[in-house]
């Protein structure tokens, strides 16, 4: 007999022999039906593998990422077969699970496959799963392994084979077809009830431009038609919401080839635009004693091998600068933080004086590869909203929570209102990805998980995911379209005070380290606004909006009318523009809804001679005819629904 524990602390005893799928009937046959993967002693395995030992065991269905893995990685066997018989003699690589969907690289040889072979390729994939085929595996000899590949002439599975050690290599069977795999599948084809054909591109066999190019086949699969169709109708709603789009016709941001890939030109608006958040989270910041600072945009070369950042990230940065001074390099600031470090050692400090805020909207530089640049999320020159805090041990508990509440205060005025945080932790069976102590890093993430818990945060941990120098807090937001974004981040730092010598002088009258908190609520402008860009769907909170309201005159006749109401609600700190264009007042409301304007007063006879304004706002509702004043209360009642004081 075996003792099979289970997520909620249950133990339960079955025969030695059991598979993950009897304990799931076990618990329910409702549930069982449910269950589509699983994952015993922290390793993936079938639902019908046979447990001999005793073990922690986790059942997995759609609703778990880890059960929407194994859908997906299962759907890629039956994509390839569909192909294997669609197109004979192709070769196949590799065909992963991925966030959304799943992907099979494929040497097409003398066939080729465009968009309008999608359809034939999804009616094969339905046919596969509606056989209801098991899908199962089987050790191989490395020997066996080889000599199936070699027949086949695919020097893609052999080269992988080759990097594997026998007795660790398996297969997996279903229907006629076969494949390379370790394992973590669905029961069987026929729980695919929804497949599609999303896009075909160009892969470099292993990610290497040297190697041979291939097709990439990207498909994404449901239990459930209705679900596909939902998910195919966010994928509309993301095209519409595009930032690249919506920046374009909001006349935010534009890119140009002369001045380089990566390197974002904000326009008129969308510079005041970024001037109103960095003048909201200054506000902010002053209310919570930060101090700003400015530092250049670049530094010596020996400053970033200080701090670690030139071994971590030479080699992707951009090249050093050099000057006329021999053997004299520089580097595009790729960090603040070796910059706020030397700021701090300016000058001593007492522990009385401590914690220190420096804060700063800092250009950095980064060079990523052309094919990772995507709009503003994926640039080579972005803003951090960034900030260090240098403080005692004991001031740590007491910082790290002032920082959490911030975050919530951004989130909360900017309308992101589903969200979960991450503890980022290092990776223990990897110790050479860090730098500093074991007492160090300990200390460091007991802090994080001790301010999680206390706030009352939502929260995950994440082994492997810290930052070279500490472990972290990240915030993962859900936007308006369910998908997850990391935003604004919290990190401790015990090690670049030691590598660059940070001391204070405590009561004890000796010198001490302080640590150091890296913190970044928007986490890059540019990301920032590209998520709330998207998020929104360019409909700002009306605080944010780079106009929040248009008056149209009905003829010429009003414009003198026009420019007193613009003037009034000047005065009531409103930002406004005049549309006086010799156009229709029809013409005039709908590019004022594509621009996304909040509100639009019309101003025609009835108005003037009521020294009033009809409002209309966006989207459609008319209220009426009021008052400036009346309407400067609504505007004002408007913007404190999101826009509250930091306290």
């Amino acid at each position: 007999m075996i003792d099979i524990t289970l997520p909620d602390g249950t133990i339960k005893t079955f025969e030695e022999g059991t598979t993950p799928m009897d304990v799931a009937k076990s618990i329910s046959e409702g549930f069982a039906r449910n269950v589509i993967s699983a994952n015993f002693n922290n390793e993936t395995v079938e639902t019908s593998t046979p447990l001999t030992t005793n073990g922690s065991l986790v059942l997995y269905t759609w609703s778990n990422d880890e059960g929407k893995k194994a859908f997906w990685h299962s759907t890629s066997h039956v994509l390839a077969q569909a192909l294997e018989e669609l197109y004979p003699g192709i070769k196949l690589s590799i065909g992963p699970a991925i966030e959304n969907g799943f992907y099979y690289d494929v040497d097409f040889g003398e066939h080729s496959i465009s968009e309008k072979d999608f359809k034939s390729i999804e009616h094969k994939m339905l046919e596969i799963a509606r056989g209801k085929h098991d899908f199962k595996m089987r050790a191989v000899s490395k020997g066996d392994a080889l000599s199936l590949y070699k027949s086949q002439n695919n020097e893609y599975k052999v080269e992988l084979i080759e990097n594997l050690e026998d007795g660790t290599i398996s297969f997996c069977d279903h229907s006629t077809f076969t494949d390379l795999c370790r394992g973590g599948h669905i029961p069987n084809t026929g729980i695919i009830k929804a497949v599609k054909i999303m896009s075909v591109a160009g892969a470099y066999w292993r990610g290497d431009e040297n190697n041979k190019q291939l097709t990439r086949v990207y498909g994404i699969s449901f239990p459930k038609q209705k679900e596909l169709t939902e998910y195919l109708h966010l994928l509309e709603e993301a095209k519409k919401r595009d930032h690249r789009k919506l920046g374009k016709e909001l006349e935010l941001f534009t890119f140009s080839q002369k001045v380089g890939q990566g390197l974002p030109l904000w326009l008129p608006k969308g510079a005041a635009l970024r001037e109103r958040l960095e003048n909201f989270l200054k506000a902010a910041q002053k209310k919570a004693g930060y101090e700003m600072v400015v530092t250049p945009h670049i530094g010596q070369k020996e400053l970033y091998v200080t701090s670690g950042h030139f071994a971590k990230y030479g080699e992707d940065s951009f090249q050093p600068i050099n000057t006329p001074a021999e053997g004299e390099e520089f580097l595009l600031k790729p960090m603040n933080c070796p910059h706020h470090c030397e700021i701090y050692n300016t000058r001593p400090f007492s522990y009385k004086e401590l914690p220190k805020r420096y804060a700063e909207f800092g250009t950095v530089y980064r060079y990523e590869q052309s094919g990772e640049l995507h709009g503003l999320t994926r640039v080579r020159g972005f803003t951090q909203d960034d900030a260090h805090i240098f403080c005692t041990p004991d001031q740590l508990d007491k910082e790290f929570k002032e920082v959490i509440d911030l975050v919530l205060y951004v989130f909360g005025s900017l309308g992101f209102e589903n969200f979960k945080a991450q503890v980022s932790l290092r990776d223990p069976e990897n110790p050479e990805k860090y730098i500093g102590s074991d007492d160090n890093w300990k200390k460091a993430e007991d802090a994080i998980l001790n301010a999680a818990i206390d706030k009352g945060l939502d929260y995950v941990v994440e082994t492997g995911e810290a930052a070279f120098y500490g472990p972290k807090l990240d915030f993962m937001v859900k936007d308006a379209l369910g998908r997850n974004w990391q935003l604004g981040t919290i990190q401790v730092d015990y090690n670049l005070p030691e590598r660059f010598d940070l001391t204070y002088k405590g009561s004890d009258n000796e010198l001490h380290r302080p640590v150091m908190i890296h913190r970044a609520p928007f986490g890059s402008m540019e990301r920032f606004i590209a998520i709330l860009l998207e998020h929104t769907g360019g409909n700002f909170p009306l605080w944010l909006m780079p106009e929040q309201v248009i008056v149209l005159s009905l003829s010429e006749k009003y414009e003198k009318y026009a420019e007193k109401v613009l003037n009034l609600l000047e005065n009531h700190e409103i930002r406004a523009l005049a549309d006086n264009r010799n156009e229709t007042i029809g013409k005039k409301i709908r590019e004022a809804e594509m621009n996304k304007i909040p509100f639009m007063i019309i101003i025609g006879e009835n108005e003037e001679k009521e020294n009033k304004i009809s409002v209309r706002q966006h989207g459609g509702e008319d209220l009426g005819m009021i008052s400036v004043d009346e309407f400067s209360k609504i505007v004002e009642i408007e913007i404190n629904k999101t826009l509250k004081t930091f306290k």
